[in-house]
């Protein structure tokens, strides 16, 4: 199944999905670099929370960092 999702790609030619993308293994993609900036400084960043807090909020991130944290 062929997916779409969007992207920035920053001045170091860094490419940031905005979105999730499930595949069964490893698969060849094609990345279009659009004319338009991204809209906000940072936004990239913004946009990337959702999908980074998938491996921020898993427990073993917290046993991780758990030292950082002696009142928990």
């Amino acid at each position: 199944m062929i997916q779409t999702v969007e992207a920035i790609v920053d001045a170091a030619g860094r490419v940031q999905l905005l979105g999730e993308v499930h595949v069964a293994g490893p698969r060849r993609a094609l990345v279009t670099v659009l004319e338009e900036p991204a809209a906000v400084p940072g936004e990239a960043a913004l946009l990337a929370e959702a999908a980074l807090a998938a491996d921020w909020l898993r427990p073993e991130e917290d046993a991780a960092w758990s030292h950082l944290q002696p009142g928990k």
